[in-house]
């Protein structure tokens, strides 16, 4: 099956789901629907690829991708706890040595580095593969907040939120559509929470957080998550023309997130593992689910 991505206006801006989960990859039976797989995003601006984090979705991602000569691929990361960047190892564009492989993070302290840390991730006794093998991989960091340049006119603005350990959000503007990434993030910081207003304020999209239920966040106050009822006050104050539900809790079942998606005004949805949305002069044009097995 072909895949309608690749025939695209080249005025639209789209976005493809690999991973939609929280903490911890979730398979089985009861997460079928909106899938298991955890954080990645693939980002279309134009002809250029970002990826957003490497969770455990990236590893179908670079499956799917190695199938389209693709010669350069950005990925920003929007932190580096395990669920963000588990699925590095196994993202097979990355040991492409045809492959220009750009890894970008804006959350790390002074002091460390993004290739400090995943030569953490990949080194025994975690992994046996060394960080050296990640042919013509470059990394790259920024300081969150500010505009990073991609390059060939590319540039995309960041955002802090409020995570245990820091964490950025992105923004994507082309040809009068955005896409604001605020994913993982916890409402609450009067400061961080204005910055965002403005941040994702007239987006045509935005993929925010809510992983938690307001009856579970009392519980769960300081890990760094928020709720779906945030997400509708701030796309209501910031003129959100579409909110995305992500980031969900590994123990969510599909029958709860179809309950929790019925709940939402026709402005709101769930994100599933496997959809695209197309954005098109600022418009949201769909938001086809796609089959899980599909591309192989």
């Amino acid at each position: 099956m072909a895949d309608p991505r690749y025939n695209r206006d080249p005025a639209s801006l789209s976005v493809k789901l690999w991973g939609v989960r929280g903490s911890i990859p979730a398979p089985g039976p009861d997460t079928l629907r909106y899938g298991g797989e955890t954080t990645c995003l693939e980002v279309r601006i134009g002809d250029r690829l970002v990826i957003i984090d490497c969770g455990s979705g990236v590893r179908i991602a670079g499956r799917a991708l190695a199938k389209h000569a693709l010669d350069h691929v950005d990925c920003l990361f929007t932190h580096t706890h395990l669920d963000h960047i588990c699925g590095l190892p196994f993202f097979c564009l990355a040991y492409d040595p045809s492959v220009e492989l750009n890894l970008w993070a804006g959350h790390i302290p002074p002091g460390g580095t993004l290739e400090e840390i995943v030569e953490r991730l990949m080194s025994p006794p975690i992994f046996p593969v060394a960080t050296s093998a990640l042919n013509n991989t470059r990394f790259c960091s920024f300081r969150g907040g500010n505009t990073i340049d991609l390059g060939q006119g590319l540039t995309v603005r960041t955002v802090r939120l409020n995570h245990p350990g820091n964490a950025t959000g992105y923004r994507f503007d082309y040809k009068g559509s955005s896409l604001a990434i605020i994913t993982d993030h916890e409402h609450g910081d009067a400061e961080i929470d204005a910055a965002i207003e403005r941040f994702v304020a007239g987006a045509t999209v935005m993929v925010y957080d809510a992983m938690y239920l307001d009856s579970e966040y009392p519980r769960f106050r300081g890990w760094g998550h928020s709720t779906p009822n945030e997400a509708v006050k701030l796309a209501q104050k910031a003129g959100v023309k579409h909110t995305l539900l992500f980031h969900h809790d590994p123990s969510r079942t599909d029958d709860q997130l179809d309950a929790l998606a019925s709940s939402l005004p026709d402005t709101m949805s769930v994100a599933r593992q496997g959809d695209t949305l197309t954005l098109l002069a600022g418009s949201l044009l769909n938001s086809a689910m796609l089959p899980m097995h599909w591309p192989a």
